[in-house]
């Protein structure tokens, strides 16, 4: 009932977005730029009203033709304007000159024509300087933006001991020079857009073309396109808006900062989204293992990745249902408990006032506050006050006899599995579900368990990412690609993509290496 009402209302809320589309329409989308340049200077003053950081550069071509560049201050590279732009139009310029021969005198590579108001708009907003001249309806966009932007560095929450150590950052072009420095070949293909009515994001669709299914990369640009939004800040904005299914805990994209993960993805026909203004980059579709995978699986030798592979499976299980499977066995099953150990949790229980499953809900729930306590803090003292916090309030609570000394032993397991989760996205939805399977083990034992595993089995079983299930591999179950996720097979037997049936292949197969074969008689 609860999800039915909420569908409904959700259901209501796009009824109501669609109704008011057309108020968000751009005033000026089709407005084609006008001969006489007071006209456009006038609109573009009324435009940019108030902005002092809007420079309109009033000047004469050649000491005959009047013109105007509009730039904004800390945008542009104000030298290279004044160097390579206005020094070279303000020359003597001959008799009888056209647009061509304006164009031909600025020094700059990067020149795009302009014809109407929003284009010189958002030239203008990505720092791109729009030189407009007097009697003529088409303008230039001249590529000199430049802003303060942070040096390549390796994303802290994506480290790894042997691999690449670079990361993506908020520049869109600095991230998509270092996929196409990754992925070479022209088939590399980077789709642009704008998002958002005031902040103009730029948005990069990149797939591979040949490689990636051309009905996903049409699914991701018209999810993309059908966005109607104030602004985009940050990729988690363009995730909402496009994933299959809004009331699922589990991520559908995936998102990394790392351009050679992003690239392995690729190769193997996903699609990438790019957003300016954040190091964070989209993948779809995305399925239940990628979250659970890591890079570094890939760039240790085989056997060591599948049984870090496994290790990691143990503990996200561990993760989810630790706290859970012990207040079920020691509300309800104490038969399962050895005689001597459950004696000994009852000696260290015979003092604490609360069952074990409020016991377990304080517990996790300090456990939880000290953990975004200690992300919240500056970084020199964060870690340490969330460990020496635990270690204090652990000890305490053990003191004063709320919590008993094997509950706090599980919780910190518990907590130690959940930082075995490479992704974040995954571990916060982890830590969610781990509640309410609590309180079904607390009510129900282990039925409530088992209840909850179905649960999520099930929704798991139903969601999908961009139409591909979110089980995909295991369920439904193809064999050819077990091979990338109950273990990590040796590259040369990874033959074939994981995803869509374009270019199937990946590699040529006979390549298992071995030893040189020695001459005869040698």
């Amino acid at each position: 009932m609860i999800i039915t009402f909420l569908k409904h209302l959700f259901r209501s809320d796009q009824l109501r977005s669609e109704n008011a589309g057309a108020q968000r329409k751009k005033p000026h989308a089709q407005t084609e730029l006008s001969k006489n340049l007071g006209e456009n200077l006038q609109l573009f003053q009324a435009i940019y009203a108030d902005c002092s950081d809007v420079i309109f550069h009033d000047f004469f071509i050649g000491g005959k033709k009047r013109a105007v560049l509009i730039y904004i201050e800390g945008l542009a590279h104000v030298e290279e304007v004044d160097q390579h732009v206005l020094a070279p139009l303000q020359k003597d310029i001959p008799q009888g000159w056209t647009l061509t021969d304006v164009r031909r005198n600025i020094a700059v590579s990067s020149i795009k024509p302009v014809t109407t108001v929003d284009h010189v708009i958002e030239e203008v907003s990505a720092g791109n300087p729009v030189l407009l001249v007097d009697r003529e309806k088409q303008g230039f966009s001249i590529g000199l933006s430049k802003w303060e932007k942070r040096a390549i560095e390796e994303p802290s929450a994506e480290s790894v001991l042997r691999g690449p150590r670079e990361g993506f950052i908020e520049s869109l072009l600095t991230n998509t020079a270092m996929l196409r420095r990754k992925v070479g070949s022209p088939n590399l293909k980077i789709k642009a857009m704008n998002i958002g009515a005031y902040s103009r994001t730029k948005i990069a669709v990149v797939y591979i073309e040949g490689v990636a299914d051309p009905a996903l990369v049409k699914e991701v640009m018209d999810r993309l396109q059908r966005i109607e939004i104030d602004g985009i800040l940050e990729s988690s904005y363009i995730e909402e808006l496009i994933e299959d299914n809004p009331l699922s805990p589990f991520p559908q994209l995936l998102s990394t900062e790392r351009p050679d993960v992003a690239s392995a993805y690729l190769l193997e026909g996903h699609v990438t989204v790019l957003i300016d203004g954040t190091p964070s980059a989209l993948i779809a579709p995305a399925t239940f293992f990628s979250f659970v995978q890591s890079p570094e699986d890939y760039y240790e030798r085989y056997v060591v990745g599948t049984a870090i592979r496994w290790l990691r499976y143990l503990f996200f299980i561990i993760s989810l249902l630790g706290p859970s499977l012990y207040v079920a066995v020691i509300t309800f099953h104490q038969e399962m408990i050895p005689t001597p150990l459950l004696l000994t949790m009852a000696k260290s229980r015979e003092q604490v006032p609360f069952p074990a499953l409020v016991e377990a809900f304080l517990m996790e729930t300090m456990f939880e506050a000290l953990r975004e306590a200690g992300a919240r803090l500056p970084r020199q003292v964060g870690t340490t006050v969330s460990v020496v916090g635990a270690l204090v309030i652990g000890q305490t609570a053990i003191a004063a006899g709320i919590v008993s000394t094997p509950m706090v032993m599980v919780v910190s397991i518990t907590g130690i599995a959940s930082f075995m989760v490479p992704r974040f996205t995954m571990g916060i939805a982890v830590r969610l579900l781990r509640f309410p399977i609590m309180f079904l083990a607390g009510f129900l034992g282990l039925l409530g368990l088992i209840l909850g595993v179905i649960l999520i089995l099930n929704h798991l079983l139903n969601l999908r990412s961009f139409g591909v299930p979110y089980l995909s591999s295991l369920a439904p179950a193809k064999s050819r690609n077990l091979k990338d996720v109950l273990w990590r097979a040796p590259l040369w037997m990874m033959n074939t993509r994981s995803t869509g049936k374009r270019n199937f292949y990946r590699q040529t197969a006979g390549q298992r290496p071995g030893p040189a074969k020695s001459d005869e008689g040698g």
